[in-house]
Parts: C-alpha cells; structure tokens; sequence
C-alpha cells in the first residue's frame, strides 16, 4: 500500500465538520504567515485570483465532470 493510498483510507474516516475544522487551521497559518511577512501582500490581486482559479480547477472537475 503506497503512502497516498493509506492517506486516502485514513481521510475517509473525518466528517465534513472535520474537514471544515482543517480548512480553518489552514486559514490561521496562512494569516499567521501574512503577518510574520506583510510584504506578501503587496502582490496583485490577480495573483491570489489566479492562484485560486487553478487551486479550484481539479476538484471542480471531480465534483460535477466525474463519474
């Protein structure tokens, strides 16, 4: 069993209120991350808006064009 398979079986296990309480930790060491370095912030608006384009494509993909 290859360590993606055993990751998959694993994240099997958590409910959605899991997942979602990941997602918020995530959003706490992101905004920690803004303020150690301010300076990521001065980037353009279309690079977070591009970034979040592509981050979004696969699992858009997965969820409305898969079988």
């Amino acid at each position: 069993m290859g360590i993606i398979a055993y990751f998959n079986e694993r994240v099997k296990r958590l409910s959605i209120f899991d997942i979602k309480l990941v997602q918020l930790a995530a959003m706490f060491v992101v905004l920690i991350i803004v303020k150690l370095i301010p300076r990521i912030m001065n980037v353009s608006i279309w690079w977070f808006a591009a970034l979040a384009v592509l981050s979004a494509i696969r699992p858009v993909r997965v969820l409305f064009f898969s079988k």
